[in-house]
């Protein structure tokens, strides 16, 4: 019984970690899943490692209240040599309200050595959902202004 608690503790932590040559479409269906089923150790596995503490932090304060109850992956697409345009669609509630909400997020991936990271979500459209960044006031010119991390957004990596 201990050496399978002691397997499922080690399997726990290995999903944390990227694993090396990680495809986009698993990176980003391991960080949604770890934030669905507020996994956020796996799901900080997919964000830049200096900005990993504050996310879990952030969500942990936000599990309190927050509830996702599912989210469904839009679009992909390429932007250029190891970026990508991740679109998705999250439905969620706030266990002080009770109302289904949905929210479209933009979400900016790019390719770190062999690990894609996710730099960058912010609201699409839809209600405003907690933990999600507004867009920037020129959102809808493309190529608008570059996402801030004063927001709560997640800082872009150098």
């Amino acid at each position: 019984m201990r050496a399978a608690l002691a397997a499922l503790a080690l399997a726990a932590a290995c999903a944390s970690a990227p694993r090396s040559g990680e495809d986009l479409l698993e990176s980003v269906r391991t960080y949604h899943e770890g934030v669905r089923w507020q996994r956020f150790p796996v799901a900080a596995g997919r964000v830049p490692p200096a900005q990993r503490d504050d996310f879990l932090q952030e969500r942990d304060q936000l599990s309190e209240d927050l509830r996702i109850t599912d989210y469904e992956v839009l679009r992909v697409r390429s932007t250029s040599e190891g970026r990508a345009e991740v679109e998705v669609k999250w439905t969620w509630f706030l266990d002080s309200d009770g109302r289904v909400k949905e929210t479209r997020a933009v979400e900016h991936w790019e390719r770190h050595g062999k690990v894609w990271l996710l730099v960058d979500e912010r609201r699409a459209r839809g209600e405003t959902m907690p933990g999600l960044a507004e867009p920037p006031d020129d959102a809808g010119v493309p190529g608008g202004a570059d996402a801030g991390a004063s927001d709560g957004a997640l800082a872009p990596v150098p």
